[in-house]
């Protein structure tokens, strides 16, 4: 994977609180993500937000719209904007969910989970392949939250794996799914993430979530980040053998802006007590 220009933790880039990201000079993210389906091809008002966060962040892309697991052909109409795009703006990196969320060309509005087969990784890793064929550059592809398993042949990690290797792209090692995915489906997620092949983790997220039942949370990007994420977090900081970029997600209740630069400033505290920068060493990300 080659060096990087995006480094330290960033934040997911909102219309609600573009302002407040924009204007901040205390306590201001790294980076900013957000989904190019969003801003691909707006001009007047909301163009001008966007040259102003290209003038002033870093960028990383996370899409929405790729539907890897779907069944049909991919949409070349969508990925030939996508492209322009990137010409366009300067994204050091682009990253999608392994799930798929169309099928028919119906848009379900939802990041739905993938069988865990054999067809399936063979069916995803080759349209991978043709994305980054196509797009000229490696994507690293999400774990996703699920909450119930489609007729599984293998588990979560074993399907994984084999399509990061078949397709030979990156890894968006997004923690907080991890640990979600754990608790719902009773495995451990220290077990899990340690068993991955993190030599390909390019980029990893971070969010909150929200315990429903007993034996239920759910990944809402909403909530605080909770202890036993942050401790979840810290120790898979310190098994990488690379530092990589670090992404705060909040979806919804922006209200309180300073508690998000606070979970930043936490993040942050993390990533420089596990990658404390040694002269005689020379650290590489995506």
């Amino acid at each position: 994977m080659k060096e990087s220009v995006i480094s330290g933790v960033g934040l997911g880039f909102r219309r609600e609180i573009a302002e407040s990201i924009l204007t901040c000079e205390q306590g201001r993210p790294s980076f900013v993500e957000f989904a190019p389906e969003n801003w691909m091809g707006l001009g007047g008002a909301s163009r001008k937000v966007l040259d102003r966060v290209v003038e002033r962040f870093p960028i990383t892309c996370h899409g929405l719209s790729l539907s890897l697991g779907s069944p049909e052909s991919l949409d070349w109409t969508f990925l030939r904007q996508l492209k322009a795009f990137f010409q366009e703006i300067p994204v050091h990196i682009y990253s999608e969910h392994l799930s798929y969320s169309k099928c028919d060309n119906a848009h379900l509005y939802d990041l739905l989970p993938i069988p865990f087969c054999e067809e399936a990784i063979l069916h995803v890793a080759e349209r991978i392949r043709q994305v980054q064929d196509f797009l000229g550059r490696q994507i690293a592809i999400e774990n996703v939250s699920y909450y119930s398993s489609v007729r599984p042949e293998m588990d979560e990690l074993s399907f994984l794996t084999a399509v990061l290797q078949e397709s030979d792209c990156l890894l968006l090692l997004d923690v907080n799914n991890a640990y979600v995915n754990a608790f719902n489906h009773g495995y451990d997620a220290k077990g899990f993430i340690e068993k991955l092949p993190l030599h390909r983790v390019a980029y990893m997220h971070m969010a909150g979530h929200e315990q429903r039942f007993e034996d239920l949370i759910i990944d809402t990007h909403g909530n605080p980040i909770i202890d036993s994420v942050y401790a979840l977090f810290e120790w898979t900081v310190g098994r990488l053998p690379r530092k990589v970029p670090v992404l705060l997600e909040r979806d919804f209740n922006f209200d309180n802006f300073l508690q998000i630069q606070e979970e930043l400033s936490a993040l942050q505290k993390i990533v420089d007590k596990q990658w404390v920068r040694d002269e005689q060493s020379v650290y590489i990300c995506c």
